[in-house]
């Protein structure tokens, strides 16, 4: 394992939480949106929640051959973002509006399956993570710093 490793983990740990609050923000601001694209009938659909699905970091040649070897079993790789992908285990909210641009003949409009409450709580923890992160990152320099020091 390198001097720079556990840096370098934090850092892809960050740039994917990063990337986990920009969706989660994204979900946030269109929680409300009805017309979020068109389906092949030509109807408008509304916004369907995005999910951020992270998966270990570097997938080189290097990195399975040594796992294979044996030479570093224990070396960390970091995080990466494998894909976006929307919700659709999650239905369309319905509700009773007739007055609604996009209300159907019996009045109801469907919403996006975006529930504010669960992006929250998603928010706070990628925050945490990011936190988290940070922290290990401002470690591993403090510990390299002294390293520095006691070869003075």
């Amino acid at each position: 394992m390198g001097i720079f490793q556990s840096m370098n983990t934090s850092a892809s740990a960050l740039t994917a939480q990063r990337l986990r609050m920009d969706t989660i923000s994204s979900n946030i601001a269109n929680a409300e949106t009805t017309r979020a694209q068109l389906n092949e009938n030509g109807d408008w659909q509304p916004y369907r929640r995005k999910q951020v699905v992270f998966e270990s970091g570097q997938k080189s040649f290097g990195t399975y051959l040594k796992k294979a070897t044996a030479a570093s079993a224990d070396s960390a790789e970091g995080v990466r973002v494998s894909e976006i992908r929307e919700d659709d285990k999650e239905p369309f909210k319905m509700e009773h509006n007739p007055n609604h641009p996009d209300a159907d003949e019996d009045g109801y409009v469907r919403l996006p399956n975006v529930d504010p409450l669960r992006e929250m709580v998603d928010l706070m923890s990628a925050t945490r993570s990011y936190e988290a992160n940070i922290t290990s990152i401002n470690a591993s320099k403090s510990m390299l710093m002294k390293a520095l020091e006691i070869g003075k």
